[in-house]
């Protein structure tokens, strides 16, 4: 999952420090030394006609500071015009601008009256009207402001209300602009992740062969198909992995071949599931999803990268929820990955991000009042001995609760070791008494916190960093079964992202797609689409 890499982390050292909420507009200060008869070959306007633009075209006004910080640093001078016309950065913009509304169908981004003041400068060229070049700049101008909001930064809407509560980036939009126009391929430039350039290569694919992929549904009797069996509905499932490219060469026969079993396995793994090489219930279900919705898939997970900083050369970890995975990366490159189990539906884990800064080694646990009152309670009064029997104690009461831990050992419900990223909700890494669980393909079991598969590797790998102290496998172990709980301080946090993707390219570059198993798509669909559908 080299993208996440791709969108992690603290390399906001790339981002750009100035949101494109503009707040307050500026009123603009006008240079009185410069008119049109001043300046040479008319390059420059008279700086209150910005404000009678924006007068005239509300939808930018959100973007006024950012049209007056822009145009007061180059002393009002046109940006897409020169002596000899509309520079090249102008057509460039046009061309970018309109493969965006083409491929990510965001019909938003569509400008009408610019494209017809375009349109005009390019049939009349010198016969067009000063007023006219003057609306073609700043609604140019504009555009690129809007473009590069949606584009970098994302829709305008409330991400903690899809359940997302890792800061948004934020877009220094004049500065990108500026950088933009003194390049001739007018191409804005700003740190995104590889992983939105992958995702957006398969949508323009997706959107591409949308219109061949068969709408019908592969009927599916509960029989689970294996190798050199025969069945009517092979042709069809041999159709959509070819057209899918899990299968590299295609043909019409019923016969489950070679072929098809390592196209199973290729389609099972990207998809999530028993890569087990038997065509059975879940792999037909994902056949079955229309190309549509995994283009709207692709469109979500799209926006939320919009959200994530660029690509780091640093170390961190990136735990994605819908894949039942945690990656660590070492220089920005993935040093390995382990299994996770993650939060049930009814106790989602949350998406954030941190600092791991603390493993406490033999923790204790201690009992949330909720899973108290829930289960520790009622377990008491049915068994007196029940406490002594799952190694508990009490500590006190809270509010009339009993205050309940459990005390260290190998069935303690944290495992052996925990891995803390201080947060407001509560949520942890940590091993587990239960690595059987590990070997599900839908890892929804906690109650919230991430238990991880490989604990003493995760510490071993965070503390190698350590010159003060030695870590050596048998120290680790050791500490893993201490009578009462040691802390130990990294002596460099590191940073941690909860995430909640169901579309990327891995490492290898192949399109991957996991079940929504929070319903966090399906509200983000209602935020990005349900609008457009209405109009």
């Amino acid at each position: 999952m080299l993208w996440l890499c791709a969108f992690t982390i603290i390399c906001c050292i790339y981002c750009f420090s100035t949101s494109c909420n503009s707040g307050k507009t500026k009123e603009v200060v006008r240079d009185t030394t410069i008119t049109y008869h001043t300046s040479y070959n008319n390059l420059f306007f008279d700086s209150i006609l910005l404000q009678a633009f924006l007068d005239s075209n509300p939808d930018f006004q959100k973007f006024a500071i950012q049209y007056n910080d822009f145009y007061k640093q180059r002393n009002f001078e046109y940006a897409w015009f020169d002596s000899t016309g509309m520079v090249e950065q102008a057509a460039n913009f046009m061309n970018l601008l309109n493969n965006s509304i083409t491929h990510l169908q965001d019909s938003s981004l569509y400008n009408k009256k610019l494209a017809n003041y375009y349109n005009e400068i390019l049939q009349h060229k010198n016969k067009v009207s000063r007023q006219n070049i003057l609306n073609t700049e700043l609604l140019l101008t504009g555009q690129f402001f809007a473009y590069a909001a949606q584009t970098y930064k994302g829709s305008d809407i409330d991400a903690t209300s899809l359940g997302w509560f890792i800061p948004r980036k934020k877009v220094n939009l004049t500065a990108l602009l500026d950088s933009t126009i003194k390049y001739k391929n007018g191409t804005p430039y700003i740190p995104l992740n590889n992983q939105y350039n992958q995702l957006e290569t398969y949508l323009e694919k997706y959107i591409s062969f949308q219109k061949v992929y068969p709408t019908d549904s592969i009927s599916y009797s509960a029989q689970l198909l294996k190798l050199h069996q025969e069945n009517t509905i092979i042709p069809a499932i041999k159709d959509r992995l070819f057209l899918l490219g899990d299968l590299p060469c295609n043909d019409s026969t019923r016969l489950f071949d070679s072929g098809l079993l390592r196209a199973v396995k290729h389609f099972q793994k990207r998809m999530g599931l028993l890569e087990d090489g038997v065509i059975g219930k879940n792999m037909i279900e994902q056949l079955n999803v229309p190309i549509s919705e995994r283009i709207r898939q692709i469109l979500v997970n799209l926006e939320r990268i919009r959200w994530m900083p660029a690509d780091s050369n640093s170390d961190y970890i990136i735990v994605n929820i819908p894949e039942y995975k945690m990656h660590v990366y070492e220089d920005g490159k993935v040093l390995f990955d382990m299994n996770v189990i993650v939060g049930k539906t009814t106790n989602n884990t949350v998406i954030f991000n941190g600092k791991l800064k603390y493993i406490v080694f033999s923790p204790y646990w201690n009992v949330p009042p909720s899973i108290v009152q829930k289960e520790i309670i009622p377990g008491m009064k049915k068994d007196p001995n029940y406490l002594v029997r799952n190694n508990m104690e009490l500590t006190g009461t809270t509010n009339g609760i009993p205050v309940v831990r459990q005390k260290p050992g190998p069935k303690n419900s944290l495992g052996l070791v925990k891995f803390l990223f201080p947060n407001n909700f509560d949520i942890y890494l940590h091993d587990t008494p239960n690595h059987e669980l590990f070997d599900a393909t839908t890892r929804t079991f906690s109650h919230g916190c991430i238990r991880i598969s490989s604990p003493k590797k995760f510490a071993q790998y965070l503390l190698s960093a350590d010159t003060a102290t030695v870590y050596t496998s048998k120290v680790i172990d050791s500490l893993m079964h201490l009578n009462k709980e040691k802390w130990v301080t990294l002596s460099k946090p590191v940073p941690v992202y909860i995430v909640y993707f169901t579309a990327w390219a891995d490492a290898n570059g192949q399109l991957n797609f996991r079940k929504d198993i929070y319903g966090h798509d399906a509200k983000m669909k209602e935020k990005l689409f349900t609008k457009e559908e209405k109009n």
